[in-house]
């Protein structure tokens, strides 16, 4: 049974070890509000607070704003909260591609594992970083993304994911990313009102060295290695994969690549469709701080709800395309609805924010769907690569996946210069140039987008003489 099997149970841990990862990189996110002094220097978008109910608020402001006097405050312009935001995803662009190269030689249960720990420390050492000050800390969050294994993960599903279950599994380990957002952002602002927001660190990365020992034990590189996996279930992973096997003798078909119109798609739309994402990763606590003046304990649980629709829509995302392959839906239109959904809706709601402002339900409404339903993706353009290439999914998945967060260290620098020279009309620019990215991304993946394997990742059959 498939929610029995050792390939479900593998799904969970690296779902576990993608919420360790996310939880270290965005604690910050959260914390930002309780570290500066302020992170809405100019007045509120709109004067407004119609409809917000009072217990929200959690009394009155001089009082619902104190945090704990131990832990410390710094003062950083919203140009330093951008680089602080976009640090760690240096290290995530350079070496995503590698990763998964690495992955693919070494295993993906070493990458991972070693990724998990690094991590894992240096989230410990954020809080000691920037008391020793803000050059430290930024060195600290740029080793924090290099120590980022996502690259790597992908190498496991090319060997452990049958194609009709490939959406399934790979929605419930990534989603894994969508549920870490959720917990450090609510638990975030709990943990920052009541013990301050070091322990936020010291707390998830205690939890990512736990992750990192249920890791070494459960992961395997390939059901063949498995020590507890039925021989059923082994037999019937094998051979719904023996046509994917790679071959180690045949070469690196680099050119073909780069003329690649499907592959090129996938990274632009990937691309695109991160600065959506990135902007409610990194943004969603201060620009509901920004219209609310909310305390950060009620940030945290506002902030907190569009991720845990997000982690919903994304496990059931995967389900819907299976269920559509069952169906008997084209490969290529499944990939597309998924993108589509993921992509073009989310844009719509977000671009409307700033023109519902005054009316506390219909923004955290609009902001809740445009955040929840931006995970159907993951069953669209980003295993898409698996289709097209199972082969030499490994690297391209995290070639892809470093060219897409290149939007990760983009959208920090943009969103601190907009919102410094007007906060007002800030987030309104900010939101329609989303909005004109992610058309187009979609629209170049709708027109090029592909499902077939490609002719240069097929594998070559040697004649003999």
């Amino acid at each position: 049974p498939r929610l029995c099997s050792t390939r479900y149970r593998v799904a969970l841990v690296t779902h576990f070890a993608n919420f360790i990862l996310m939880a270290h990189s965005c604690a910050i996110n959260i914390t930002m509000v309780a570290m500066v002094n302020s992170t809405e220097p100019q007045p509120q978008l709109n004067s407004s607070t119609e409809g917000l109910p009072d217990d929200l608020l959690g009394g009155p402001p001089e009082v619902s704003q104190k945090l704990p006097a131990k832990a410390p405050v710094y003062d950083w312009s919203p140009q330093t909260q951008g680089i602080l935001f976009s640090s760690a995803q240096y290290g995530m662009v350079l070496l995503q591609a590698p990763a998964g190269f690495l992955a693919g030689r070494v295993g993906t249960r070493k990458v991972v594992g070693v990724a998990v720990l690094g991590s894992s420390l240096l989230t410990l050492c954020i809080p000691l970083a920037a008391h020793f000050g803000l050059a430290l800390l930024i060195a600290a969050r740029v080793m924090q993304g290099l120590g980022t294994g996502y690259g790597g993960q992908f190498a496991l599903w090319q060997r452990w994911a049958p194609p009709h279950e490939r959406s399934t599994l790979c929605g419930i380990s990534l989603t894994g990313m969508i549920l870490g957002i959720f917990t450090v952002t609510l638990m975030g602002g709990i943990i920052s009102q009541a013990l301050g927001w070091p322990f936020v660190f010291y707390i998830f990365g205690g939890l990512g060295c736990v992750c990192c020992f249920l890791w070494f034990i459960c992961i395997y590189d390939d059901p063949g290695s498995h020590p507890r996996i039925s021989i059923p279930e082994r037999e019937y992973i094998l051979s719904a994969l023996d046509h994917q096997v790679s071959s180690e003798k045949q070469s690196f078909p680099a050119k073909a690549m780069l003329r690649s119109l499907p592959l090129w798609s996938i990274c632009f739309c990937s691309f695109c469709h991160q600065c959506l994402v990135n902007m409610f990763v990194m943004y969603t606590p201060t620009y509901i701080s920004f219209v609310y003046k909310v305390n950060i304990r009620d940030n945290g649980l506002l902030s907190s709800l569009p991720f845990l629709v997000a982690w919903f829509v994304g496990i059931l995302g995967g389900q819907m395309a299976d269920f559509l392959l069952a169906k008997n839906f084209r490969l290529v239109t499944v990939r597309k609805i998924a993108t589509v959904l993921g992509n073009l809706l989310p844009s719509v709601l977000i671009v409307a924010l700033p023109y519902v402002s005054s009316s506390y339900i219909t923004t955290i409404t609009f902001l809740t769907l445009s955040c929840g339903l931006a995970p159907f993706c993951q069953a669209g353009i980003y295993i898409n690569i698996l289709d097209i290439a199972p082969r030499f999914a490994s690297f391209l998945m995290g070639a892809s996946r470093g060219l897409a967060h290149m939007a990760a260290v983009l959208v920090p620098i943009v969103c601190g210069l907009l919102l410094t020279q007007d906060p007002e009309f800030g987030w309104r620019n900010i939101f329609f140039l989303l909005f004109a990215v992610n058309l187009l991304g979609l629209v170049s993946y709708l027109i090029f987008g592909r499902a077939d394997v490609q002719e240069w990742a097929k594998e070559k059959k040697l004649t003999r003489l």
